[in-house]
């Protein structure tokens, strides 16, 4: 039975969904004012593995993932440039569908924008007026009134008496509590506003995901993820928010995970310590960039580094060696010792690596038995694609991932790679060997790796 770590229960619990055989799944995505780094393709990444093996137990899955397309940062950087909001973050939607597109990640269901969401997030705001959480500060900005909800810091396990206005946290001497955080800002000059029954402004950052998750979901849903940075106090404030607007549960399981980490930090834009997705693409293939982020555990932090991309790589490539001429199958594997070593690892919270080892075990038995049991290698090389898939990974053809998808102006083309091993051939049957030899070590120069098997030659790039 799949089991989740809850960060709301801070333990591993049995996944039982709201409606028999529904799962409704809203994750925080981008603020889109920027290019999306790795630590952004990680969320990508994760919860497209979350939403794609709920969806191969059975589960219909409605996915929702947000994007926030006004916001302080949004407004300043397009000030910056010179150039109109709606200019700004167009851009760069189109840019994070680009990059999630590469790295396999599948479109959510839903994709609400905060901007196309302001009646929702007026409606809820009002709500939490009526029901007597939120109040009108001296600047004309709507504040939610953290101190009336008795629950608040039970995600974060934080208390308010040992909270401190800080990082993060606005400082607004109108507010009744230093925490109190603002649910709708009132207008500035030269901002984008829109009216509302306290007067021009737009929402805050928080208000947007609990009026957009429970408009696409229901008030009450199964899975909220996001990364870890998220907790406090964005998913803290949802919770709060949610829970008195509507007087019902928020969410049944939060999902976090960890952050992408170099030299010891956390990647963030902030700290300018952050490499962007596409500019990763442009020296390794996307789906070495999906396998890497699998390699940990997603609640675990990740180390990025060309070593471990390198290694991603490697690996991968054994992957997809294993599948090399074999024919595709939809025949059933009679071995299910695999698939369920694979779901035993998927079931635990998700555990990749874990499932990670068991494609490699799978791939290892292929190889071993690929000359003489040719047929039971075709069966497990479909049972090793079907497990692959349902992590994004190996769905592309072996020859293709092997050889390169995309040639550079300065590679060899696949005519010359065969013509050079044709002359290679050629001088074996001479046994010129030291001729073999130079156009082999010539190939592996130019980044082609040759592979001499029973059926002849094969090639690969490094």
């Amino acid at each position: 039975m799949l089991t989740i770590y809850n960060s709301l229960s801070k333990q591993k619990e049995p996944f039982t969904p709201i409606k028999p055989g529904k799962v409704g799944i809203y994750v925080c995505g981008m603020t889109v004012y920027d290019y999306c780094h790795v630590g952004h393709a990680r969320v990508m990444v994760v919860f497209d593995v979350v939403v794609r093996y709920l969806q191969s137990l059975g589960f219909s899955v409605t996915y929702v993932r947000n994007i926030t397309d006004i916001d302080d940062k949004i407004i300043r950087r397009a000030n910056e440039n010179g150039e109109e909001i709606n200019q700004l973050t167009a851009r760069f939607i189109q840019a994070m569908h680009e990059d999630a597109d590469a790295l396999g990640v599948l479109r959510p269901d839903i994709e609400p924008r905060a901007t196309d969401s302001i009646p929702e997030i007026i409606a809820m705001v009002q709500r939490l007026f009526d029901n007597g959480y939120a109040y009108l500060t001296d600047n004309g900005d709507v504040c939610y009134a953290i101190q009336k909800f008795a629950d608040y810091g039970k995600l974060s396990n934080k208390k308010i008496e040992e909270l401190r206005a800080g990082e993060r946290v606005e400082i607004n001497d109108s507010k009744q509590h230093p925490l109190d955080f603002v649910l709708w800002k009132a207008a500035k000059p030269g901002e984008p506003s829109w009216e509302s029954p306290w007067g021009t402004g737009r929402p805050g950052w928080h208000i947007e995901c609990s009026a957009m998750s429970t408009h696409c979901l229901d008030n009450h849903f199964d899975i909220h993820g996001g990364g870890a940075d998220l907790q406090f106090p964005h998913h803290e404030n949802e919770i709060a928010q949610s829970e008195c607007a509507t007087g019902e549960p928020f969410v049944n399981v939060w999902m976090h995970n960890g952050f992408v980490r170099i030299n010891d930090e956390k990647m963030s834009k902030s700290l300018g310590n952050f490499f962007t997705v596409r500019d990763v693409l442009k020296r390794y293939q996307p789906e070495v960039v999906r396998y890497f982020i699998l390699t940990s555990h997603y609640r675990s932090p990740l180390n990025y580094s060309d070593q471990e991309l390198d290694s991603a790589k490697q690996a991968l490539t054994r992957l997809y060696t294993a599948l090399r001429g074999l024919p595709d199958t939809n025949e059933s594997c009679p071995d299910e010792t695999y698939k369920q070593r694979f779901q035993v690892a998927m079931d635990d919270d998700f555990n990749t690596p874990e499932a990670l080892a068991v494609l490699f075990d799978l791939s290892h038995k292929i190889n071993k038995i690929r000359s003489d049991e040719i047929s039971l290698a075709i069966l497990l090389g479909g049972e090793l694609r079907r497990l692959g898939n349902i992590l994004g990974l190996l769905e592309a053809e072996a020859e293709t991932y092997l050889q390169g998808s995309e040639m550079r102006a300065e590679d060899l083309s696949a005519a010359e790679i065969e013509e050079l091993i044709a002359e290679r051939n050629a001088a074996r049957a001479g046994k010129d060997w030291a001729g073999a030899d130079r156009i082999r070590a010539e190939l592996k120069e130019k980044g082609i790796m040759l592979e001499d098997g029973g059926q002849g030659t094969s090639w690969r790039k490094i």
